[in-house]
């Protein structure tokens, strides 16, 4: 699938953006890094509705890097929403050391663990806007939890998705929600998920934010390099 054309300082020179290409070729850079964190405790066991949100709000602000550990330590104390909801938040944030904004996320987190207990029977649903009523959890957290617990067709855009989606010249949007609802018109429905998996990684060690690696990404015949001022 191509998109549009469209005029670009950038795109002189280019082949048309193939986004089916573009996923083969992101599939095949990123087999050296380490897997996004919430797909890799989803491989590690961790594949409820309920852990993948938490882990989620764990990652907010906190690399991939310190969130596994970080879940795998919180989860190995409280797993369900039932036993989670018996921690205080003090110790909920005690186990969240190394978390960005822990003190902020430790209630954060148990007042979703007594509601799925209380609203819910102790099994977090998985419906889109029940998880958006939750304090604090945004339309990233809740995609993500969504499409790869509940196997829903969400895109969970981060940073890495926005930036380099809108680098590409697939989007151009100028907020991680508009880039949500761009690629929802453009992104073929059987990517929504696997789009984060592979930009994660991708974003982390190629296409990173200040000076990209451009010389050694496999997609830059076709990436119209959109805002990128310098490269190595």
């Amino acid at each position: 699938m191509t998109i549009p054309s469209f005029s670009n300082p950038g795109s002189e020179g280019k082949e048309p953006f193939d986004i089916d290409r573009a996923m083969d070729l992101l599939r095949e850079a990123v087999k050296p890094f380490r897997k996004a964190a919430l797909f890799e405790l989803f491989e590690e066991g961790y594949r409820t509705p309920f852990e993948q949100l938490i882990a989620c709000i764990i990652s907010i602000r906190t690399r991939d890097e310190d969130t596994v550990p970080i879940s795998k330590r919180l989860f190995a104390r409280a797993r369900t929403p039932e036993a989670m909801s018996l921690l205080e938040a003090t110790e909920i944030n005690q186990l969240l050391l190394g978390s960005t904004f822990r003190e902020g996320k430790a209630p954060q987190i148990r007042e979703i663990a007594r509601r799925t207990v209380a609203e819910y029977g102790g099994q977090l649903p998985c419906d889109l806007e029940k998880l958006l009523d939750f304090r604090g959890v945004g339309i990233k957290c809740a995609n993500l939890a969504l499409g790869i617990a509940c196997g829903q067709p969400r895109i969970g855009v981060d940073i890495h998705v926005h930036r380099i989606t809108n680098r590409w010249g697939y989007v151009a949007t100028s907020t991680p929600e508009k880039t949500t609802a761009a690629l929802e018109k453009v992104l073929p429905e059987a990517y929504w998920v696997e789009i984060n998996a592979l930009l994660v990684p991708f974003g982390k060690h190629v296409c990173v934010g200040i000076s990209p690696r451009c010389s050694e990404c496999l997609l830059l015949g076709m990436c119209r390099q959109v805002g990128v001022t310098s490269h190595r």
